[in-house]
């Protein structure tokens, strides 16, 4: 594989879980206000058919990642759509704030591992902007996991391998010192770390270029599959969609009848 796996500040155990929720609330809003995923419906909606649920189970939401625009989308077609936000490091505020927002979205509070997601959660996995933080190994075991339990499974990323990815990422300080009063929940120490102190403008920036390094290509994912233990047993499908200036990567599996 093509791809580089360089640091992410938010992965390190020592970084300030502070900060790290400071920087997926910048993602969270940026998703939202550009309704971000909302060309993938399609696709979402292929993965709750499959095994005739309305629950979806987000794995390493972040700060809940474009749910709410997503949700806004999902529930004026498909009222009875439920979503639970879960993370390896749940952001537990930002969690909150989302779930306050609608009826129908929850969240754990426990730490939830994308690779072995417990059975007592059931519906159609997703993920959003998270799968590159993950070397091939837990990449594949994390496919694995969803067939194992016959569970559907939808990834999406908003970002590439390309020039005008990387190039969006490195102007990525700019919207981070244009929207950061306008994120919700307003927090004081968010303004003091993203101008008096400017960690979070850097560390945004830092990631987002790893991000693009990270991130898994078409052919790629198709060769993260070909390498899951009874990958037979389900249906998988690897496309680009267009979302405004730029496109977005998704993997769908979903099991067989």
């Amino acid at each position: 594989m093509n791809r580089i796996h360089l640091f992410e500040f938010e992965d390190l155990p020592w970084f300030p879980g502070f900060l790290r929720n400071y920087g997926t609330d910048f993602l969270q809003f940026l998703s939202n206000k550009t309704n971000m995923f909302v060309p993938l419906i399609p696709w979402i909606e292929k993965g709750l058919q499959s095994v005739g649920t309305n629950q979806i189970i987000d794995l390493a939401s972040g700060g809940g990642g474009g749910i709410l625009s997503l949700n806004q989308e999902l529930i004026a077609k498909h009222p009875e759509t439920t979503i639970l936000l879960t993370d390896y490091f749940p952001n537990l505020a930002a969690f909150e704030y989302t779930a306050s927002q609608v009826s129908n979205i929850a969240y754990s509070t426990e730490a939830i591992d994308a690779r072995a997601v417990p059975e007592k959660y059931s519906g159609l996995r997703t993920q959003f902007l998270s799968f590159h933080h993950f070397r091939p190994k837990d990449a594949i075991q994390i496919l694995e996991n969803a067939v194992t339990t016959r569970q559907p499974i939808f990834i999406a990323e908003g970002q590439e391998r390309s020039f005008p990815s990387m190039l969006a990422m490195f102007f990525s300080p700019i919207t981070v010192v244009l929207t950061t009063p306008f994120i919700r929940p307003f927090n004081l120490g968010r303004l003091l770390f993203t101008y008096l102190i400017p960690i979070v403008p850097f560390f945004v920036w830092w990631d987002g270029i790893v991000s693009c390094l990270r991130t898994y290509s078409e052919g790629e994912m198709n060769d993260l599959i070909a390498q899951v233990k009874n990958r037979d047993q389900f249906h998988w499908e690897v496309g680009r969609v267009k979302s405004g200036p730029a496109y977005l990567l998704f993997l769908l599996g979903t099991p067989k009848t």
